[in-house]
């Protein structure tokens, strides 16, 4: 608090001058990226949301040009508000650095010392892999699969085998031709990061992964995506061809590929792996990581009311919304249409939606009395892997347990229907009390939702044991793609977020008690993106409580909208499942077959109806 208080009275004229300057070489600045910065009539974010949702910022990309001008324009707010640097730092800018790319520099697999495959079509290194080269005998492993016996069943590929010091080959996904249940329970461990470290416990070398030609996406090299490129698995890690992996088990003689998967997808845990004898492989991985700077932006507003509290009672609240987005589309996150490849993806509602309303938030208060500092943070690198705030939860520029609260924006731009999502209120009993209180004046249909295990930068700060809460207003049919742009957004409910959100904060930054901190239970998920193999082009609508899955949307050209799945639709059975929530249909959603007819039942306008649909590959 001293140091807050000295800050403070540092504010002399000789330090108003310089912030004069600096906003007026920031409008000069930022007008190259988003044009001058004019004040305008009406709703009160809607300058902020055209601002870093322009074109010329292209989509605000981790570590380029565009995401430095959004971050320019969000410092040149925080002068214009008041705000100081957070105590100790000097410089709204936090900077950190990031893995920004993951290339295959030249991966080649030799078999017997002869017979040499270099082209990606053939050996292509996993993202996640080690950057070295290793060379050996070799022990094929079936799934590759450890299945825990609390899972009420044993599974274990390795069971039989010795791999210490082997190359490992497995195949990709899991048996095909078990029943649902045991699907299930199956698809929880075919992730590929999972067999990765499956095999280095037992003292592999490397993996290697072969689609098999039974499965989804037969015989084709894995696709290098980013999304897995955060950390290397201590393993090296490749996929190969069919051709590739016909030439090794041409070393097995009594059995091909597609026998040997056959047997195996029974789901036989008892079907043994096996040497391959006579082979001596050589793996030569390259990957190559681009490493570059991203920047948090986070601003201080000091307490302003006495008796300020003290350090025991968690002198700091902290709101925060990530500024990044999508760019052109291009790394892997993006569901633009094919014929929208490479656009710039503006991310009008995702994320810009959430600066505005915490500028906006910040804005109000700094006119108000306060008995704690609150802290603006705009997050960078969350498409990412909510990389920014991780980083300031790990780095503590402020003590992760002297913040009484963290309160997150995200996609809060396209409210339907007086709707707003509060989530994560489980991790502190005050929120519901606090929520219902403010949201008197403000009249908001507000859904509650318990769970903080949410693919937002909530998780970095539930993680550090800090009571946070999120701001949603759902997921819509432009999301992730180049038509989330600022003419969408519903700036009306986008200023009653704000409005909320203020009083919220305000209550909070005054309360004599911290927020208590509460571990909430992690409700096993399944359907994690990285792992689902099916693909029915569905957009889930979180902010509903309906007894099924209401869809925000649907992808065009995607298996749901051939089928005639429509927004609005509510799912009640998917696959001869009953469905009651977003958790039903992801666990059905891992048990289907792709490329074979499943039944859909449906509401629509309160009619029951019933559909076919295909679900695709998704590779």
């Amino acid at each position: 608090m001293g140091a807050a208080t000295r800050m403070a009275a540092s504010n002399d004229m000789t330090k108003r001058c310089r912030v004069q300057f600096s906003v007026a070489v920031f409008v000069v600045a930022v007008s190259a990226f988003v044009g001058p910065v004019v004040a305008q009539e009406g709703w009160r974010t809607q300058p902020h949301v055209e601002a870093l949702a322009a074109d010329a910022l292209r989509g605000r990309l981790t570590g380029s040009d565009g995401a430095q001008g959004a971050a320019d324009y969000i410092v040149g707010q925080l002068h214009t508000i008041g705000a100081a640097v957070l105590p100790g730092q000097s410089d709204f800018r936090l900077p950190f650095e990031f893995t920004a790319g993951v290339n295959d520099a030249g991966t080649s697999l030799t078999l017997n010392f002869d017979t040499t495959w270099n082209s990606s079509d053939d050996v292509q290194a996993l993202s996640f892999s080690d950057s070295t080269e290793v060379e050996g005998e070799v022990v094929f492993a079936g799934y590759g699969l450890v299945v825990p016996d609390s899972q009420d069943f044993g599974y274990d590929s390795y069971a039989t085998l010795d791999v210490t010091d082997k190359i490992v080959v497995v195949l990709r996904y899991f048996p095909e031709d078990v029943d649902q249940e045991l699907r299930n329970i199956l698809a929880r461990y075919s992730g590929l990061r999972y067999k990765a470290m499956a095999a280095r416990q037992r003292g592999a070398k490397a993996l290697l992964v072969l689609t098999g030609p039974r499965s989804p996406n037969a015989g084709l090299t894995i696709p290098m995506t980013f999304d897995t490129a955060i950390s290397r698995s201590g393993i090296v890690a490749a996929s190969m061809s069919a051709p590739v992996g016909e030439s090794l088990f041409e070393h097995v003689s009594d059995r091909t590929v597609e026998e040997i998967q056959a047997e195996l997808d029974t789901g036989n845990p008892h079907v043994a792996g096996f040497s391959i004898d006579g082979v001596q492989l050589t793996l030569d991985v390259r990957v190559t990581r681009e490493q570059r700077t991203g920047f948090n932006v986070v601003g201080y507003l000091p307490p302003s009311a006495m008796p300020a509290v003290t350090v025991d009672q968690k002198p700091y609240v902290l709101l925060g919304a990530h500024y990044d987005h999508l760019g052109l589309g291009l790394q892997g996150n993006s569901l633009a249409r094919d014929s929208e490849r490479g656009e710039i993806h503006n991310g009008a509602d995702d994320n810009a939606s959430g600066v505005a309303a915490v500028i906006e938030i910040g804005r109000a208060l700094a006119g108000t009395d306060r008995r704690r500092g609150v802290i603006l943070a705009f997050w960078s690198g969350e498409e990412l892997g909510l990389l920014g705030s991780a980083n300031f939860a790990d780095t503590e520029p402020v003590p992760m347990p002297d913040i009484s609260g963290y309160l997150n924006f995200d996609m809060v731009g396209r409210a339907r229907d007086n709707r707003l999502a509060l989530q994560a209120v489980g991790s502190s009993t005050a929120w519901e009390g606090l929520i219902e209180q403010a949201n008197v004046p403000v009249g908001f249909n507000v859904q509650i939702q318990h769970d903080p295990y949410l693919p937002t930068d909530v998780m970095s700060f539930n993680g550090a044991e800090v009571p946070s809460l999120n701001f949603f207003t759902g997921s819509h049919s432009d999301y992730h793609r180049p038509s989330d742009d600022a003419s969408a957004v519903n700036y009306e409910d986008l200023d009653r977020v704000v409005r909320l959100g203020t009083i919220i904060v305000r209550n909070v930054s005054n309360r004599n008690t911290p927020l208590d901190f509460v571990r909430v239970e992690q409700v096993e998920q399944q359907g994690q993106r990285a792992s689902l193999r099916a693909f029915t082009g569905t957009i889930p609508d979180y902010t509903a409580e309906v007894e099924g899955l209401l869809l925000g949307g649907v992808i065009e050209g995607g298996p749901a909208a051939k089928a005639g799945l429509q927004e609005g639709d509510v799912v009640i059975e998917f696959a001869g499942q009953s469905i009651t929530n977003i958790y039903d249909y992801t666990y059905a959603l891992d048990a289907v077959k792709v490329d074979e007819i499943i039944t859909v039942v449906f509401l629509r306008d309160g009619e029951r109806h019933e559909i076919t649909m295909t679900p695709t590959a998704r590779r």
